[in-house]
């Protein structure tokens, strides 16, 4: 069976052809317009709006759908993701890719959760940030961030607001109990655990300056 949607237009009317339409779990499928994806129903929606392959959906259906049966889709599935974790706006934005939904119903989505400050990465860097401070290098929470999706400009401006010099003595403090751990003694270690232990530190994401002050200042040490 052929795999396309396609429009015509007649006497100046749009007709919008499905062509195809394939099941993607037993209550959904996905329906394809003018020879590409064009979105996700259920198969009661599809019974409703009377959707088939090779016919014509009605105008004013085609609008309800796009206009107002998706978005309000989107932005109830956003609230619901949202009550069980806090996303990022990337994070949240891509949630609602894997859910089929057109980029324009997404970024409707989008706008509609960030109107309630439901989502906020200024607030969510601030959070992370000062909830990872004692466990995590200044650059392990930055890589973090960015896998997440935040914009390195909004991180780094985030940094400097927590006082860098409360996060350079949080990361001296973490070296130092990762150091104790490993009964590290620098007074009597070997050139060759010292450069063990550097390498370990500093896959760690610990900072070159911080690992050489743990390592070769004697104060840090009993």
């Amino acid at each position: 069976m052929r795999t396309e949607i396609y429009r015509v237009l007649f006497e100046e009317e749009l007709f919008v052809i499905v062509t195809k339409i394939t099941e993607i779990s037993k209550a959904r499928s996905k329906v394809y317009i003018d020879y590409e994806f064009a979105f996700v129903l259920y198969k009661g929606e599809l019974r409703l709006y009377h959707i088939k392959e090779e016919q014509e959906i009605a105008e004013e259906d085609y609008e309800e759908l796009m206009n107002k049966v998706l978005p309000k889709r989107a932005k109830l599935r956003s609230m619901n993701l949202l009550k069980n974790k806090e996303y990022t706006e990337n994070q949240l934005r891509n949630k609602l890719r894997l859910g089929f939904y057109h980029e324009k119903i997404i970024e409707e989505a989008i706008a509609y959760v960030k109107s309630y400050h439901y989502i906020d990465d200024v607030r969510y860097t601030a959070q992370f940030i000062e909830y990872n401070m004692g466990m995590k290098s200044k650059k392990r929470m930055e890589m973090d961030l960015l896998k997440k999706g935040i914009d390195r400009e909004l991180i780094n401006s985030t940094f400097e607001e927590l006082q860098e010099e409360d996060i350079q003595e949080n990361e001296l403090v973490m070296i130092k109990k990762l150091v104790e751990k490993k009964h590290f003694d620098a007074r009597i270690a070997t050139n060759q655990e010292k450069m063990r232990l550097y390498a370990f530190l500093y896959r760690k994401g610990f900072s070159s300056e911080n690992i050489k002050k743990v390592i070769q200042t004697a104060e840090y040490y009993d």
